[in-house]
């Protein structure tokens, strides 16, 4: 075996080290050498329609695997995608950027390249890595071959630790230089001594002393606590602390809630689990949290449509808040890494023993509402009902993704057996998102399911027309991939969230009136008995029901779209009474 590698390889080993099995991404001339290796290194290449999707994708893959990754071509290619990294640094996705760059004698002089803005000058080749620098939390360009190698591994380790995108540029003339086989002997988690190894949230562990304080301190608020709160996030999953939170749940018994953004982290089947906590609908209990002595937060996101406008942020005073490399108690912050402390804590609960919380309150608990069964079959479809009514669709393992709108907040009625999956998006909200990280969702969940042949869920996509309008092309990447994806597309003429908020008769809130179920048609879908394609519509719960107790919507493989036909001004109660708050924000 060869002592040495190529750059390019060395890359994508490590990115397979990491987790990552796919790339995602868009050929382009500066990428081009560098797309040679990735098959041949063992990764899937997937070529989205374009870079935005391509970022969609990775991020939903990311969501999944725990790491995903993307290639573009310099300028016109990575600017493509910076909406989607963006959205990755904002909702805390941990992806790798990777981009083909000009050999470095062109960009060191200066030369008029397209793609740049052809002024002339080297500072063409740094201005959007600069833009990067703003969405990225690590940026490599791999200019210098003695230390590129060393460059990769931070890259790839701040994004898994942080949590977050990182951006890695690769001139074509570095691409097939060679690189020590042996640096494979060192983990890509331990800093090198260089500057190149300054990780800015060190993966070594908490010193046990004071974490073992930190944690008796933790257990002593908790024992003395008569009306607490266990409030989980989004950074619960990411910062890799979702066994630990549930196993808190159970054994303290505590009341428990989460966010938007949180929902479907923990056990809803859990008999402490009182749903999303918010100031409307029917998980209302405000009174009881605003008298509470202490709430545990886990993993907060405090964005103003994750906090129903702010409404929903616990009191400093009596909390105890799990953050990303720092606990907070009260105003005091403790750095410590906050799996290591919450898996501490639960050791010395075991340790010393503890009698659940019981009993309290009745508070409100997320459940199906017979009603809405009790219904005439043959009326039209409204969201008040959908949302709940779906939920006996859904199976432990499914990945289910609510896009931006009516999909996100009507999926807070969704009650999600064990095991499910939720993403969604309470940050950056951006439309056409949902259809994209589709792709890159269900690809994660099939090399899962190989990895550790065991059996997986369906991915379940619910959309609405005007945001399916905006990614559409990425039906015909879950085509070419032959991928199992089910779409609920929401039907309502246009942008009804947009309509509810100002202009709801406003034509631009119109969008144009496609043929949805001939889409796969149109991109590429055959008479395969291999790959099959379904496509139905409905306008009332008969039809609706018709579809799914079909064998082969429910339980098939292939492609499934149902088209949803909806009033264009419907919507839930919350939906209104959170777009009230929004108004009264404004």
């Amino acid at each position: 075996m060869s002592t040495q590698i190529t750059l390019a390889e060395y890359l994508f080993y490590r990115l397979r080290d990491a987790g990552v099995l796919a790339v995602h991404g868009v050929p382009g001339d500066y990428n081009l050498t560098l797309l040679d290796h990735v098959v041949p290194c063992g990764l899937e290449w997937v070529g989205n329609c374009n870079e935005l999707n391509a970022g969609y994708a990775a991020d939903g893959y990311a969501r999944i695997k725990g790491i995903g990754a993307l290639i573009t071509t310099f300028g016109v290619g990575e600017l493509s995608a910076i909406n989607a990294i963006a959205g990755a640094y904002a909702e805390m996705a941990p992806v790798v950027h990777i981009v083909g760059t000009p050999d470095r004698k062109l960009q060191s002089s200066g030369t008029r390249l397209h793609h740049s803005l052809c002024r002339g000058t080297p500072r063409d080749f740094e201005l959007f890595a600069e833009m990067y620098e703003k969405v990225t939390v690590a940026q490599e360009n791999l200019i210098n071959l003695s230390t590129a190698p060393m460059q990769i591994d931070r890259a790839i380790r701040e994004c898994v630790v942080q949590s977050r995108p990182v951006y890695i540029r690769v001139p074509m003339d570095m691409v097939n230089e060679m690189v020590p086989r042996t640096r494979f002997n060192r983990s890509m988690m331990v800093p090198d001594t260089l500057c190149y190894g300054a990780a800015t949230l060190s993966p070594h562990p908490n010193e046990p002393l004071f974490e073992e304080e930190i944690a008796d301190q933790i257990v002593h608020r908790i024992r003395k606590a008569k009306q607490p709160l266990i409030l989980v996030d989004a950074g619960t999953s990411r910062f890799g602390m979702s066994e630990q939170v549930h196993e808190l749940a159970k054994v303290t018994g505590f009341p428990t809630a989460t966010t938007p953004f949180g929902k479907g982290i923990i056990d809803e089947g859990l008999p402490n689990f009182h749903g999303i906590y918010a100031p409307i609908g029917k998980t209302n209990y405000v009174s009881y949290v605003e008298a509470c002595d202490l709430i545990i937060n886990i993993g907060p996101m405090h964005s103003n449509v994750n906090t129903y406008y702010f409404t929903t942020v616990p009191k400093e005073d009596i909390s105890i808040v799990f953050e990303q490399n720092h606990v907070m108690i009260g105003s005091c912050a403790q750095n410590l890494k906050p799996k290591s402390l919450l898996q501490q804590v639960l050791d010395n609960l075991a340790r010393d023993g503890i009698t659940p919380f019981a009993p309290y309150p009745d508070l409100p608990r997320i459940a199906l509402n017979p009603k809405i069964f009790d219904i005439d079959r043959d009326s039209e479809l409204t969201q008040d009902v959908f949302w709940s009514r779906i939920s006996t669709f859904f199976r432990s393992g499914d990945i289910i993704l609510t896009e931006t709108g009516t999909s996100s907040v009507g999926g807070r009625d969704m009650v999600l057996p064990k095991g499910t999956t939720l993403i969604n998006s309470s940050v950056w909200l951006s439309i056409g998102y949902t259809l994209a990280a589709a792709q890159g969702a269900v690809l994660a969940q099939r090399h899962l399911a190989t990895s550790t042949s065991s059996p997986s869920g369906r991915t379940i996509l619910f959309e609405g027309d005007g945001s399916f309008q905006m990614t559409v092309q990425e039906i015909s990447t879950i085509i070419r991939k032959k991928l199992d994806v089910i779409i609920f597309i929401v039907n309502n003429n246009g942008y009804t969230i947009e309509r509810l908020i100002h202009g709801p008769e406003q034509h631009y809130n119109d969008v144009a009136a496609w043929k949805y179920l001939d889409s796969p048609s149109y991109f590429g879908a055959n008479c395969d008995t291999e790959y099959p394609i379904f496509t139905a519509s409905a306008k009332t719960w008969r039809e609706l029901d018709s579809i799914t107790n079909q064998t082969t919507f429910k339980d098939g493989r292939g492609l499934r779209i149902v088209e949803l036909t909806m009033e264009y001004k419907d919507c839930t109660q919350n939906m209104k009474d959170l777009l009230g708050m929004y108004t009264k924000e404004e």
